[in-house]
């Protein structure tokens, strides 16, 4: 008979308290709340260990899989995605060669973008040779004015080939309220084209067409709970617009898709899609649709470019990679990885492959595909989901009180909001509160930009023009640093040399970390084992051409190495002290005026030393 005592009863389950108690003694005084508790930038705490009872009056655990609210996705049966790749049109018969091209390497989703000049039969004719419609998804992007004309050339398109309307999935990015937000034209006048645009497509209940790229706002900085909480407003706003036009609201949800964007948060990313469908689900619900399937919140993810970097770029292999896992763990609809070049040049055919390679890696190896929303039943995630979801939601009916998006975008809020956030975020890079690998953190000592610069936006949004409303105004996390260190190669490299003496443990650890924090602006840094003297260390790092010595020592040391140093030094090259020690002011007193250490704003600091050295 077989035994079915259960493993572990014997043992007594530790309480909460007992956790803590245990943890508080670990901790030998220091503060919980400040050491352990994470205050999130998305408003809520996260607490260092989750359990059952936090999961008491959450919701979500009771949700199935492909049922309102959809929390834990749109399918039962599989977690499968679109990979998609999206193709720069300028020669439809090149672009239709390289889509055949990627179809067979992994591809079954194509996003073509190309400009309103050719929005015709003859470009959708060639665009689509030789694809079949009813095995590969198809989004098309291109002039808000001229997406109507483009939604009757396709449904003629595809009554022509006499495709299965069912079997018909794609979309077409119609956003003309992205406008507004990131540009601050007034595109209001085309907002009356969605009903037209859907009554076209109507028919087809796989092609979408009034679109929410809400990845705009993930690319500008904006925090998770904002992307969230303002792509709720803004897929509400259509949504109304529709309904007020006369469209049946099951038509209407239906036709209304979610291009969002993934930052390098993994398990709060997992958790935003999550979250996401749970509140989408909501609101659909509230204009009373006859199924409960027009709830379904159907989301492209594109991977970050807010977080890309020129230098070391190959860095950007690892934050997709990421986000990639977060997107396809959350359950969405299709994804497409930027190449990790894409800040610097046109993506190559390699880096497209690495791109396409990503996913696949995720979907045919790793089998991401296979198991229907991974991360249901942890308590950790289980609160993340629902704690993202309060914030979302605050932001939401904020919107709303203002009268709905438009109203709010109209007003500036939104942009506002976003803007403040990726000023404190350049902040926080500057002051390295929040890292970039191989940026701000842990440069690469030797590499050179070898002629590589940030790829500049050819569109009009690039020119500084008077616009109706505000517009949300951005640059790469890493631009600022970038920048500095292009500066510097180009002009002088100056060479720091570390003059380590003292306390081997503390040297070392100084000598590194002013070599990281040196290396940020692109200086060339010379680290030593040790000298016994500081007149021994000045004199060879005279010898090796430095311009700026940095003494490496302990605290207590500085007191008896610094001030001879700097005097030995007498002005030859610059003097700093790696620390701040508790005799800084009697350092300061003696004339040392130049420091680094954890609290210094690391990009002003750099600028300033670029300024003393005359670069």
């Amino acid at each position: 008979m077989a035994n079915k005592e259960k493993l572990f009863t014997e043992f007594q389950a530790p309480t909460t308290q007992e956790w803590l108690d245990k943890i508080q003694v670990d901790l030998k005084g220091a503060d919980f709340q400040k050491r352990l508790v994470w205050r999130t930038n998305e408003g809520f705490s996260v607490q260092p260990f989750y359990r059952r009872e936090d999961l008491a009056n959450l919701k979500t655990p009771d949700a199935l899989p492909g049922e309102f609210p959809f929390v834990r996705g749109n399918k039962k049966d599989d977690n499968t995605w679109y990979v998609r790749q999206n193709i720069e049109v300028t020669d439809p018969k090149e672009a239709n060669a390289k889509a055949l091209d990627i179809l067979n390497k992994g591809i079954d989703s194509l996003g073509f973008h190309f400009s309103g000049d050719l929005v015709s039969e003859a470009t959708v004719e060639t665009l689509l040779e030789g694809i079949y419609l009813d095995c590969v998804e198809v989004n098309f992007c291109t002039c808000k004015r001229c997406s109507l004309d483009l939604a009757k050339i396709l449904v003629a398109y595809f009554e022509k080939k006499g495709l299965d309307k069912e079997k018909v999935v794609g979309s077409i990015d119609w956003d003309p309220m992205e406008k507004i937000v990131m540009k601050g034209k007034d595109v209001t006048p085309i907002l009356s084209l969605a009903p037209q645009i859907v009554e076209v497509l109507k028919d087809y209940p796989n092609f979408r067409c009034i679109t929410v790229n809400s990845a705009s706002l993930n690319n500008a900085g904006a925090y998770i709970a904002q992307e969230l909480g303002y792509a709720l407003a803004w897929g509400n706003e259509y949504l109304q617009q529709l309904v007020d036009a006369g469209v049946d609201v099951d038509l209407a949800a239906k036709k209304i898709k979610f291009n969002m964007g993934i930052s390098e948060n993994y398990f709060m990313e997992l958790a935003k899609f999550r979250a996401a469908r749970l509140l989408w689900a909501q609101i659909v619900k509230q204009y009373e649709p006859k199924c409960d399937c027009a709830c379904k919140m159907i989301v492209n993810a594109t991977t970050s470019t807010y977080n890309q970097t020129l230098f070391d770029s190959h860095v950007n292999l690892l934050r997709s990679q990421t986000e990639a896992m977060s997107a396809a763990l959350g359950g969405i609809h299709s994804m497409v990885v930027v190449p990790f070049d894409a800040p610097y040049e046109t993506p190559t055919d390699f880096s497209e492959r690495i791109a396409r390679n990503q996913q696949l890696l995720l979907k045919e190896e790793s089998h991401f595909g296979n198991i229907v929303d991974p991360g249901a039943g942890s308590y950790y995630i289980e609160y993340l989901t629902d704690a993202l979801a309060q914030e979302s939601w605050k932001l939401f009916l904020k919107a709303e009180e203002e009268g709905g998006f438009l109203a709010a975008i109209k007003a500036g809020t939104v942009q506002d909001d976003v803007n403040a956030t990726n000023v404190k975020r350049h902040g926080d890079a500057a002051k390295r509160k929040e890292f970039l690998l191989g940026t701000n953190q842990f440069p690469n000592f030797t590499e050179k930009s070898e002629g590589k610069r940030a790829v500049v936006c050819g569109c009009c949004c690039s020119q500084a023009e008077e616009t109706p409303f505000k517009a949300i105004r951005s640059t790469r996390l890493a631009a600022d640093f970038e920048d500095l260190r292009i500066h510097t190669e180009e002009k002088k490299v100056p060479t720091a040399f570390m003059l380590t003496i003292g306390n081997l443990a503390m040297r070392q650890a100084r000598a590194q970390f002013s070599c990281n924090f040196l290396a940020c602006a692109g200086y060339k840094v010379i680290d030593n084992l040790g000298f016994k003297t500081v007149e021994e260390g000045v004199d060879a790092a005279l010898e090796a051409g430095a311009d700026i010595v940095v003494i490496c020592s302990s605290d207590d040391e500085y007191a008896e190495y610094a001030v001879p140093a700097f005097k030995y030094l007498d002005g030859r090259a610059m003097f700093v002290v790696a620390g701040a020690p508790a005799c800084m002011e009697d350092l300061k007193a003696a004339g040392i005026e130049n420091y680094i250490h954890v609290k210094c704003n690391v990009l002003d600091t750099l600028k300033e030393y670029n300024q003393k050295l005359g670069i």
